[in-house]
């Protein structure tokens, strides 16, 4: 007896429905393939300093996991993830921010808000806070992640380490050095032992420790800090990777900073011969190098030389990112501050007012970087006998710093210094007088740099 006809059909329909549902599978499996082969890809050319050509292959990895999965799916805020990272790179904040952002209610819908995957975002989207200078901001989100990760995988596990990393970090940059301290070892000691002590996580941590005891002046603790990361990472990489050449760029930072030039030149030069043999000859890390290898020249008062370093260095940056990217800006102030040490005003002055105008834009008109521009230009100014002109520069340098760091940071000091000085060569004895006072009761209230004394 043969099956009713009913049966038949729905049967047919069946294996249909099963046909259909293999090969969506498999196309969506080609998709993933093909959408991981192009991320791959995008990190490759972002690794090469490609910045255009990474952020192209991102937005295609992008597009085609939202075609093939839907736009709340994970694989879409793994591909949001990846290519805000590269516009971050390119100093494209805003839309850095907005797919971070995405990607983070993806994931907090996905797999709730205390999942290790979400302080991962969470810790990016920080970063980026931190870098446009909202360290406010950038603070809730790191200490949100750390709680994430301490309760995700507990309080020794690396990725809660590179969270109190992190954290310390933003508290560096504002001058909280009594808070950032004790993270940064906590946070050394957590990856001494998950990592091991000679793992290249390590040193980064140990890196991270030393500019914070050379933003203090504390240089004899800085330097066996690099010293010993320099040995994990040539150990861990070789003598000649990108990673050993930061290590020895900081190592002769801290040098120049103490005025050992004789020490801090062949240890750049090293760090530069490093980065254009690795990376080639017109990557971001190239121009760093070059950046830094001037100032000891400029240091020492070799400006011919300092002059062609810094000018290679922002062709390098100008080709890599483009004309209004911060880093250019940090290009442009660094010519127009060797042109101003030679009392080349003519030609410095244009080199500021772009370099502020790059920075208000791309960091909002209350950076620290643009304050410190203000400060630049406002100096030139005062140099000139414009004081009028400079005085206003100061004033809103000593606004942002005041509202960034807090009225009683050391950096408010120092502008207050700048400003007595300026009001003196004005002939305004009691505003400088006030400025004086203010600066010398700030100071009191902070402890002296090791080995300086009150």
């Amino acid at each position: 007896m043969k099956p009713p006809r009913k049966v038949w059909i729905a049967a047919f329909f069946l294996l249909v429905g099963l046909l259909m549902s293999v090969l969506r599978g498999l196309a969506e499996e080609d998709a993933l393939q093909k959408a991981r082969e192009l991320n791959e890809q995008a990190i490759r050319r972002y690794q090469e300093g490609r910045y255009e050509e990474a952020i192209s292959l991102a937005q295609e990895s992008l597009a085609l996991r939202e075609k093939t999965f839907g736009p709340d799916h994970l694989e879409v805020a793994n591909s949001l993830y990846n290519l805000a990272g590269f516009y971050k790179a390119q100093g494209r904040y805003n839309e850095a921010k907005a797919l971070y952002k995405r990607a983070l209610a993806i994931c907090e819908k996905s797999l709730g808000p205390d999942h290790s995957i979400v302080a991962l975002v969470l810790h990016h989207l920080a970063l980026l806070y931190n870098t446009q200078g909202r360290y406010a901001e950038a603070e809730l989100l790191y200490k949100r992640a750390l709680e994430v990760r301490e309760k995700a995988l507990g309080p020794d596990h690396a990725d809660t380490a590179t969270s109190l990393h992190s954290l310390a970090e933003v508290y560096r940059v504002q001058g909280r050095y009594a808070e950032a301290e004790p993270l940064f070892k906590r946070a050394l000691k957590v990856d001494e032992k998950a990592l091991g002590s000679d793992d290249p996580g390590v040193a980064t941590v140990l890196n991270s420790l030393a500019i914070l005891y050379k933003d203090q002046g504390r240089y004899a603790e800085a330097e066996p800090l690099l010293k010993r990361a320099l040995k994990i990472d040539e150990k861990t990489y070789g003598p000649e990777h990108p990673k050993t050449a930061i290590i020895l760029d900081n190592l002769a930072l801290v040098y120049l900073a103490q005025g050992r030039y004789a020490q801090a030149e062949p240890m750049m030069k090293r760090a530069l011969a490093i980065f254009e043999k690795t990376l080639g000859p017109s990557h971001p890390d190239v121009a760093m190098a070059l950046n830094n290898l001037a100032s000891i020249y400029l240091s020492q008062g070799r400006y011919a030389e300092a002059e062609t370093l810094h000018k290679r260095a922002l062709a390098i940056r100008e080709k890599a990112f483009g004309p209004d990217h911060p880093d250019v800006a940090s290009s442009l102030n660094n010519l127009a501050e060797l042109y101003a040490v030679q009392k080349q005003f003519a030609q410095a002055e244009p080199l500021y007012k772009r370099a502020l105008a790059i920075d208000e834009k791309a960091l909002g008109p209350d950076h620290p970087l643009v304050a410190g521009f203000l400060a630049n230009l406002a100096l030139l100014y005062s140099d000139q006998g414009r004081l009028a002109e400079a005085e206003p520069l100061m004033r809103r340098t000593l606004s942002i710093f005041e509202k960034v760091y807090g009225p009683d940071q050391a950096k408010v000091a120092d502008v207050l210094s700048i400003m007595a000085e300026r009001y003196r060569k004005m002939d305004r004895v009691p505003e400088a007088e006030a400025c004086e006072q203010r600066a010398a009761r700030i100071r009191a209230m902070r402890p002296p740099k090791a080995g300086e004394s009150r």
